[in-house]
């Protein structure tokens, strides 16, 4: 069996493509350290909670290719896709993950703008003359 996961996690227009092996903790994505990608603490955090709960931080060298979306739909991607691969490498951590809300894909999009209004649901101002 190989030592390597792959899995995808996606939020809003964000997809998150993610791979996992063996190795001392390095998490690259797109060909930068993740906390270069992700400037703040409180992002780095988040790319980093999946490991915490499976307790596998420094375990595992990771390398996650995001495209589309913007900050917030990337780290949703990114988390996603961390968990499932972690969840490839090791099915006991299933309960964990599922008790974190980490396997839950989060299905919420923009709406779309419908014609004859100003947006999706904002509506044109009534007169009633």
């Amino acid at each position: 069996m190989s030592d390597t996961f792959s899995a995808t996690g996606r939020r809003k227009t964000a997809t998150a493509r993610v791979t996992i092996k063996p190795g001392s903790g390095q998490i690259m994505i797109n060909r930068k350290p993740y906390d270069e990608y992700f400037g703040t603490l409180s992002l780095q955090n988040l790319v980093l909670l999946p490991f915490q709960v499976a307790n596998a931080a420094n375990q595992y060298d990771t390398v996650i290719r995001a495209e589309g979306g913007g900050v917030t739909g990337q780290i949703g991607a990114v988390q996603l896709g961390i968990a499932r691969a972690l969840l490839k490498s090791n099915e006991d951590l299933k309960d964990d993950l599922r008790a974190a809300d980490l396997l839950t894909r989060d299905p919420r999009k923009k709406e779309r703008k419908k014609p004859g209004q100003p947006g999706a649901r904002k509506r044109f101002q009534f007169s009633k003359r």
